[in-house]
C-alpha cells in the first residue's frame, strides 16, 4: 500500500492544451470554480538565440497566477520553451498574445517590471521608454526600445507557434491534501481536453531543510548517481523530457569515499559546473540566498491523473527518508533487476522505519 505524503511538496505539471484552447481558459475556468480570480503575470524564461555572437535571449512570456475565493494562491499556470511536439510552429500569434525579449537580465527585470502582463503589444514597452526618455520603434511587427547608442534594450514581438497551449501548472508548497488539491487543477484541465506532452515531465519541490545536512545530501547523491538507471524504471521517467543529466562526476567522487563536509559537498558542485538541469536540482541548497531552499527532483513522467502522481511522489519520499538515515546509501548491484529490487528494499526500509 502506498503511504500518503507527509512532506511539504510543490509540484510542477506540464500539460498541453488542445487546439483553440490556451493556458489562460484552464485558468479562468480554475478561477469561477474555486470563487476566485485569474490574473496575468509575466513567466522570466530564456531560449537560444539564433543571433551570432548571442548565445540566450532572456524573455517574459504571458502567465497567470490562480486564486481562491480567500485569496491564497491555487497555482501559477507558465509555460515551458521544452514543449514543442505537435505545435504548429508557423501558427500566427493570438489576439493578445506577445512576449519581451531582451539580453540582459537586469533590463529585462527592470522592463517587465514597468508592463502590464493583461496589456497589449503596443502599449508593452510605453513605460519603459519614459525611463529612458526613449521612443519605441516598430520594426516589422517587432516593437523595439533602443538606447540612445542604438543598443537594444527590450523588444516586444508577437507569441507565434501556438505558445499559447503549452502549461505547466505550478503549485505553491503542499503540506497536507496533496491529492485533493492536485485532483482540483488536473479534473478540469481533462474536461477541457489537456493532454500529457511528448516531452512531459512533473517535478517535485521539496523544502530544502533536511537536506543542508552533508551526511543526507551525500546519500541524496549516492542515490541518484549508484540507482540512476533504476529510480528511471521505478518511475517510469519520459525519455523525450528534455535537460536531464546523470550528476557530475565531481559530485559522485566527492560521495563515493566516506561522508564528506559541507564545503567539500560545494566545491564538488562548483567543480562540477552543477546547474538545475539534472536529474535532481540542488543547486539552490548551495546559495547563499537562494530564490526558493529547495531539492527539486526532476525525472518523474508527465501525467493527467492525480493518482500517478501521487504514487510516485510517494516512492520518492520513501527514498528521502532513508537519505535522511546517516548509514552511507550502498552501491547498486549491477544486474539490472537486482538494482531494482534494492532500491525498493530502500523504500520498504524507510517506510518500516516510519513512526
Amino acid at each position: 500500500m502506498i503511504p500518503p505524503l507527509h512532506r511539504r511538496i510543490g509540484f510542477e505539471i506540464e500539460l498541453m492544451a488542445p487546439p483553440g484552447v490556451s493556458r489562460r481558459t484552464l485558468a479562468t475556468d480554475l478561477a469561477a470554480r474555486h470563487g476566485g480570480q485569474a490574473r496575468p503575470v509575466w513567466h522570466h524564461d530564456s531560449e537560444l538565440s539564433m543571433v551570432p555572437g548571442l548565445v540566450r535571449f532572456l524573455h517574459v512570456t504571458p502567465a497567470f497566477e490562480v486564486t481562491r475565493a480567500d485569496g491564497s494562491l491555487l497555482c501559477t499556470l507558465v509555460d515551458d520553451i521544452t514543449l514543442v511536439n505537435g505545435l504548429d510552429q508557423q501558427a500566427p500569434a493570438k489576439d493578445g498574445w506577445f512576449r519581451i525579449l531582451g539580453d540582459e537580465a537586469r533590463l529585462i527585470r527592470l522592463v517587465a517590471a514597468h508592463s502590464d502582463p493583461g496589456g497589449t503589444i503596443d502599449t508593452a514597452l510605453d513605460n519603459a521608454a519614459k525611463i529612458w526618455n526613449r521612443d519605441v520603434d516598430l520594426v516589422d511587427g517587432v516593437y523595439r526600445l533602443d538606447d540612445e547608442a542604438g543598443a537594444s534594450i527590450a523588444m516586444a514581438a508577437p507569441l507565434t507557434g501556438e505558445r499559447e497551449r503549452p502549461c505547466e501548472i505550478i503549485t505553491p508548497p503542499l503540506a497536507a491534501d496533496h491529492a485533493v488539491t492536485l485532483e482540483h487543477l488536473l479534473g478540469p484541465a481533462r474536461e477541457l481536453g489537456f493532454t500529457i506532452p511528448q516531452e512531459a515531465a512533473v517535478h517535485m519541490h521539496l523544502d530544502g531543510a533536511p537536506f543542508h545536512n552533508p551526511a543526507t545530501l551525500a546519500n541524496v547523491i549516492r542515490l541518484f548517481a549508484f540507482y540512476r538507471e533504476p529510480l528511471r524504471t521505478a518511475l517510469q521517467t519520459n525519455t523525450n523530457s528534455r535537460r536531464l543529466a546523470p550528476l557530475p562526476s565531481t559530485l559522485v567522487r566527492a560521495v563515493s569515499f566516506g561522508t564528506p563536509s559541507w564545503k567539500d559537498l560545494r566545491y564538488a558542485a562548483t567543480d562540477g559546473e552543477l546547474t538545475k538541469f539534472f536529474d535532481v536540482n540542488m543547486v539552490q541548497l548551495f546559495r547563499e540566498n537562494p530564490i526558493r531552499d529547495t531539492l527539486e527532483i526532476r525525472i518523474l513522467p508527465g501525467a493527467l491523473h492525480t493518482e500517478d502522481i501521487v504514487n510516485r511522489a510517494a516512492l520518492v519520499e520513501l527514498l528521502l527518508d532513508r537519505c535522511e538515515d546517516p548509514e552511507p546509501i550502498p552501491e547498486a548491484p549491477t544486474d539490472p533487476a537486482e538494482a531494482l529490487e534494492a532500491l525498493l528494499e530502500l523504500a520498504a526500509e524507510a517506510l518500516a522505519n516510519r513512526p
